[in-house]
């Protein structure tokens, strides 16, 4: 099987799981003060998205900051972006990849709606971002289809604030190490990251606890004559 089959195997895997049923997966495999990224990391809208970590890293700008305005620093700005805040892990992704990026905390906006939509058309399927990260939320919740966790909102442009250093390479975020080609598992509860060497292993009690709670809850709708949903619907079996 190759990496590009297997992560299409382990997306499936993991689909059908809360992040809930994930973290009870870590716990029955001793990775109790493992995976789970700062509560505080919380989704821009409604939203759950399973994926493989592909990673960036960046870092605050040493400056100075230019001492130029209006044209001069349009120009300075075009600079900027080609050859201090680079982006080359944008042509890299791949579908059903997570992109997990080290902002160092800086309150700066990286992500908007132009770049994410950009990434939804590679078939990236969210973003966990260490910092703010994330601007033009209204346009970006419109848009939907590209979730995005991140501690805040940040209405600063990346000029002067941060640079570029590495991709594809172990970060933190949230007080969670990521290596690329984890499983990322995210929704309204927040994320969880899974190393990839214990992804199997995971899942398989990650799914005992999620179809017994599902089993457990289909019998009180049934006392509440509630109808029955897709959330009290066991799947049976890892295929």
């Amino acid at each position: 099987m190759t990496y590009l089959e297997e992560n299409k195997k382990l997306i499936e895997l993991f689909r059908p799981c809360r992040v809930t049923d994930v973290r009870d997966g870590m716990d029955w495999c001793g990775y109790h003060h493992y995976g789970t990224v700062d509560w505080r990391v919380r989704p821009l809208f409604p939203a759950r998205a399973v994926g493989i970590a592909r990673t960036a890293r960046y870092i605050p700008y040493e400056g100075p900051a230019p001492l130029c305005r209006g044209e001069e620093y349009t120009k300075w700005s075009a600079m900027y972006y080609r050859e201090i805040c680079t982006d080359p892990w944008q042509k890299d992704l791949q579908p059903g990849d997570f992109m997990c990026i080290d902002l160092a905390g800086v309150d700066v906006g990286l992500m908007g709606s132009n770049n994410t939509l950009s990434a939804q058309k590679a078939g990236c399927v969210g973003f966990l971002i260490n910092g703010g990260g994330i601007r033009d939320t209204d346009e970006v919740i419109l848009q939907g289809g590209m979730p995005v966790w991140s501690y805040h909102i940040s209405q600063g442009m990346d000029q002067a604030r941060i640079r570029y250093i590495e991709k594809d390479c172990p970060i933190a975020v949230g007080g969670v190490a990521i290596y690329p080609g984890d499983v990322v598992v995210a929704d309204h509860d927040g994320v969880i990251v899974v190393p990839r060497k214990a992804a199997y292993d995971v899942a398989k009690y990650a799914w005992q606890e999620m179809n017994g709670d599902k089993k457990s809850r289909q019998e009180l709708y049934r006392e509440l004559g509630k109808e029955l949903d897709d959330t009290v619907i066991p799947v049976d079996e890892i295929k």
